[in-house]
């Protein structure tokens, strides 16, 4: 058991939008992901999606209206509620989701789970 330093998994890797679990927790992936640029407009018929920026800027576009996240703040997307990740300048993310839970909503699209 130690612990896990979220800056140095990040320096592990450079792709967007390809999240890398970093560990569990009931069930669930705790992963970090580099975004940049908008990801698809997706939604997860099954759980909610948990996004806590780490460093940058996140805006969660959703129908009703935009969310924009700094450092230190996270917003839940309820199930079933279609959005869309978008970030002017790279930035740094933790998911918390559960394990097998597809990223673009969809499985046959869905980055491969990778864990670091």
């Amino acid at each position: 058991m130690q612990a896990i330093n979220l800056a140095d998994k990040l320096a592990l890797f450079s792709e967007h939008f390809k999240p890398r679990t970093v560990g569990e927790f009931n069930g669930h992936d705790l992963m970090v992901v580099k975004v940049k640029g908008p990801f698809v407009w997706h939604k997860h018929d099954e759980t909610d999606d948990f996004f806590l920026v780490l460093k940058g800027r996140l805006t969660i576009q959703l129908r009703a209206g935009d969310v924009t996240l700094g450092p230190g703040e996270l917003f839940v997307v309820p199930r079933g509620v279609e959005h869309c990740p978008v970030a002017e300048e790279e930035t740094h993310v933790l998911l918390i989701e559960p394990r097998g839970t597809s990223n673009t909503g969809d499985a046959a699209t869905a980055a491969a789970r990778v864990v670091v």
